[in-house]
């Protein structure tokens, strides 16, 4: 049983406001946060950082891989990682599909990783290609937007769907503007079908903003992290620079109505009362402010600067990996009866090897819970 600390010992760092807290986590990111830049390399290195997309590799997603392979691999890892992104104007140095591109090379590098490892860890291909976005993205040339209860309700399909197959392990990492639709869309999940499994959504730059630190703050960025900017452009240099054009880089600022402090930037570095994304109304909309489709100084991308960031990312979820593998080993999910409301025996049937004797599929377990749309 793992142990809490109410008030955990901090670890300090070369920045007098920047601390790490004294647990697996904090320790993981510190390592990284002080490891010099040739030992930043060699982190990418273990996990192939930078490597051609692989949306059509062999292997690489359950997907593209032979069944046989899949069932022999997940006997090893049941972990599955859900790259989520959408198709959205970037400017027109970037792709459309950039939120999409990030999250899906950084959640390739760990599957390489954990490969090597001897268990590697399963990918689904996103199923988000198109995402939810919101209010001020609307109107958008290139922004292709998907209403989010349908989105949600996606979501919510594909994790019945891979947990049906045995992936009761499911960790969402997104890349785009709709975090609140994939909680929501965890959370309709367990309310509709109560099932056990580790169910998680990480926003992956939030997760490691520390790395997305500007100069003045010891980082290695000019500006914080908006949208198709500085970081963003960043990280298509690092991960795709052949989808990269520098000569349409532009430099922009959106408009405000009311004076700064009140919403935070993407990564949330100032402490601010709201999340950017937790209010409309107080700017302009996107096709009016910047419809460059860039938030920020994108000229000053560079790949160095997003090295330390997707370096921490990947420690990070390798340690997330590894952990719930430690207390949940292949075929393991929590105890039935302290996550949901139903029963062990009920449940052991569905819990069974998929096509195995005497295995159900989830879709003929009764729905006891709420939130279910016919």
């Amino acid at each position: 049983m793992a142990e809490y600390q109410e008030t955990p010992t901090l670890l300090k760092t070369d920045q007098p406001d920047l601390f790490f807290e004294d647990n697996t986590v904090g320790r993981c990111k510190k390592a990284v946060w002080d490891a010099s830049d040739k030992e930043v390399d060699a982190i990418l290195a273990e996990y192939g950082i930078p490597s051609p997309p692989e949306w059509g590799k062999s292997g690489s997603y359950i997907q593209t891989t032979v069944r046989h392979q899949v069932e022999a691999n997940r006997k090893k890892n049941d972990i599955v990682f859900i790259p989520v992104g959408c198709t959205e104007m970037h400017g027109k140095h970037l792709p459309s599909a950039s939120d999409t591109l990030y999250v899906s090379q950084i959640l390739e590098g760990l599957r390489r990783y954990t490969a090597k490892r001897g268990a590697a860890c399963a990918l689904a291909l996103p199923p988000l290609n198109y995402g939810s976005h919101p209010y001020h993205h609307l109107g958008m040339a290139g922004t292709v937007i998907v209403r989010e209860n349908v989105a949600r309700e996606l979501m919510i399909d594909v994790m019945l769907g891979l947990w049906n197959d045995g992936f009761r392990k499911q960790i969402i990492i997104n890349n785009h503007g709709h975090l609140w639709m994939l909680e929501s869309a965890i959370q309709q999940f367990q309310k509709r079908y109560q099932l056990p499994g580790i169910f998680r959504v990480i926003d992956w730059h939030r997760a490691v903003r520390e790395f997305f630190r500007t100069t003045e703050k010891g980082g290695k960025l000019d500006t914080n992290f908006v949208h198709a900017d500085e970081s963003e452009t960043s990280l298509g240099l690092l991960l795709h620079p052949d989808m990269v054009d520098m000569k349409y880089a532009v430099d922009t600022k959106g408009k405000s109505y009311l004076p700064d402090g009140h919403f935070d930037k993407s990564v949330d570095p100032f402490n601010r009362p709201s999340r950017w994304s937790e209010g409309e109304g107080h700017f302009a909309i996107e096709i009016v402010a910047t419809p460059e489709g860039v938030v920020g100084k994108s000229t000053h991308g560079s790949a160095a600067k997003a090295k330390r960031p997707v370096a921490a990312i990947l420690r990070y979820l390798t340690l997330l990996n590894d952990q719930i593998l430690e207390v949940f080993p292949p075929g393991k999910v929590p105890p039935v009866e302290e996550v949901t409301l139903r029963t062990a025996k009920d449940m052991e049937p569905y819990l069974r090897e998929p096509m195995s004797p005497g295995w159900k599929p989830v879709y003929n377990l009764p729905v006891i819970g709420q939130g279910f749309d016919q």
